[in-house]
């Protein structure tokens, strides 16, 4: 769910009520003339020592580690004078949860007409759940089908269901965007087809569970690759414990019963059974005349859930603006406080501490609040910041201020969300995920030339980052996003140094207890970072010219539409 990056990530949405003509974007950025106070590399470290401590229990939402949480961010913000974010003077905005644990003994079993059954053990074959609020959900003989890729995407004349009625079934599907080949050179992807090698949100496994909803399908099961998924299965096996949905009012009744990954070597076994060969199966997915495949083979699964339902809580503090006209409208930092709590153990630890992620982007949050409160004059627009729960869970915090917003988003500005500082040292570049998006790109550039660095788009589009943070949730309200992280170019470093830093927290860290504070952490490149969305969010508070969405991207009408409703 979280972006898996060692590094910054920063997501700066700005939704910018509605300003016309005058200035350009470029026009209103400001200038390296702005003094703004100093990113302290001392204090983001003690911050992040405190939150990624043992104490705080991994910082699972519901737990001790939550109110251990909550209870310093609040008293930070206070100490730092800032004023309650809710407009009913506390610092907390309840997200009703309810969590829900599987009994680990289910298993899925696979059978074909005639007898032959194929177990697949849960966690080590299979990691699946449901988010229907009740003591069980099943399936029984459910119909197999193999979906491709899940996608219906008629932009792209893209059906992988063909006007299949899919409704009680199981669907197994494939992760990510189907990989349709270039035509000038079958060796490249389209880029005119699903962003070509970037992901879009067809490829995304929440997308995937959202068709088998509307579908009206028993069950989902999603084929983990590590490669296109971004992540090894052993991260997917991290969601065998307690998990968290927001709280709707049919218990999300409307969901398939069953949501799950399923093992590759396991998933190719499955198909064997049915006569199939996944990998041509794969191949033939990939292209528009591809059509559903039912595998005659039958799933049969059964999850006891207990269950509790709590009220966890973002926390928000608030600058005021100084401009009397501007000040009702907002700038907002946010980052998750949250992580995995006490869990599986793994090379005798099982806390979860999150050091990374995202203690490294609360600490930050923290940090960009006092600088701000050593301004002579506040920034003409207000600046909010949220710190958002159970992003680890699906991005629910920021899900729900961005469905429940405390300040109207038409008159919020920008969300600068960050999602892991890092820890390599200084880049010469600045990777800006979803480049081309909105003129925000140009905010973020200027700043980065400012230090001496290039910008660079995502050397990894086909993970899909942009769809993976709590800036997302924003975007899909209309309001504009730009998703910047540091860069890999790391300074006085060899050349690919900043890329194996990154695979290595993947591979080693990434949602695993040893994600820690570690002794030969740099942190010249997240004061770097730091210190750059700090001038950005600041020219954005301060602009006459409100970014916008670039001409044809997938928000921007839902965006026009918003500041149309609210008369801007």
């Amino acid at each position: 769910m979280r972006r898996t990056h060692y590094a910054l990530a920063l997501m700066i949405i700005c939704s910018l009520a509605g300003c016309s003509g005058g200035q350009s974007a470029a026009d209103a950025l400001g200038s390296n003339a702005d003094t703004l106070p100093a990113i302290d590399g001392d204090r983001l470290l003690a911050h992040i020592k405190v939150l990624a401590s043992d104490s705080f229990q991994g910082r699972l939402p519901g737990t001790e580690g939550e109110e251990r949480t909550v209870k310093y961010l609040e008293a930070q913000f206070k100490q730092l004078g800032l004023k309650p974010g809710n407009t009913d003077g506390s610092y907390i905005q309840k997200v009703p949860l309810v969590g829900i644990t599987p009994d680990p003994s289910a298993a899925l079993l696979v059978e074909i007409k005639g007898g032959k059954k194929l177990t697949f053990k849960f966690r080590d074959d299979v990691v699946a759940w449901t988010k229907h609020v009740a003591p069980l959900a099943s399936i029984t003989n459910s119909d197999i089908v193999f979906v491709g890729y899940g996608v219906e995407a008629p932009e792209f004349q893209w059906d992988d269901f063909k006007g299949l009625d899919v409704s009680g079934k199981t669907l197994v599907m494939l992760v990510n965007d189907p990989p349709v080949p270039d035509p000038k050179n079958p060796a490249a992807l389209d880029s005119t087809v699903f962003g070509g090698r970037a992901m879009t949100y067809y490829g995304r496994w929440t997308y995937k569970y959202e068709m088998g909803a509307k579908k009206h399908a028993a069950a989902v099961l999603i084929v983990h690759e590590t490669g296109p998924s971004g992540y090894p299965f052993a991260v997917v096996q991290g969601k065998t414990g307690e998990q968290f949905d927001l709280v709707t009012p049919d218990q999300n009744a409307g969901r398939s019963a069953i949501e799950g990954w399923i093992a590759l070597d396991k998933a190719k076994e499955m198909f064997a059974l049915a006569g199939q060969d996944f990998d041509a199966l794969k191949k033939a997915a990939g292209t528009r005349a591809f059509k559903p495949v039912a595998l005659g083979l039958s799933a049969s699964m059964t999850i006891h859930n207990k269950l509790r339902v709590i009220d966890s809580r973002n926390v928000v503090a608030k600058l005021e603006g100084s401009d009397p006209k501007l000040a009702d409208e907002y700038v907002v930092y946010t980052g998750h406080w949250d992580h995995f709590g006490i869990g599986q153990k793994i090379n005798c630890d099982s806390i979860y501490n999150g050091a990374v992620d995202n203690a490294s982007g609360t600490a930050a949050l923290l940090e960009l609040a006092r600088a701000y409160t050593q301004l002579k004059t506040p920034p003409k627009r207000s600046i909010l910041f949220l710190s958002v729960t159970a992003e680890e869970q699906g991005l629910l915090g920021s899900q729900y201020y961005a469905v429940t917003p405390i300040y109207p988003l038409a008159k919020t500005l920008a969300d600068i969300n960050i999602d892991g500082l890092g820890f390599a040292g200084k880049t010469k570049d600045l990777t800006l995920i979803g480049y081309g998006a909105s003129d925000l790109d140009d905010y973020a550039k200027q700043a980065a030339s400012e230090q001496g660095r290039t910008i660079r788009p995502d050397p990894e589009p086909e993970k899909g980052y942009y769809y993976r943070s709590d800036h997302f949730n924003f975007a899909k309200q209309g309001v504009p996003a730009l998703d910047a992280e540091s860069g890999i170019d790391v300074i006085g470093k060899p050349a690919g140094f900043g890329m194996q830093a990154r695979e290595r927290y993947v591979a080693e860290d990434y949602h695993k207890p040893s994600d820690d504070v570690k002794p030969d952490w740099d942190l010249s490149g997240a004061v770097q970072d730091v210190q750059l969305v700090l001038t950005v969010g600041y020219r954005v508070a301060q602009s006459a010219k409100y970014p916008e969405w670039r001409p044809g991207n997938e928000f921007r009408a839902i965006r026009d539409a918003q500041l149309k409703a609210a008369g801007k």
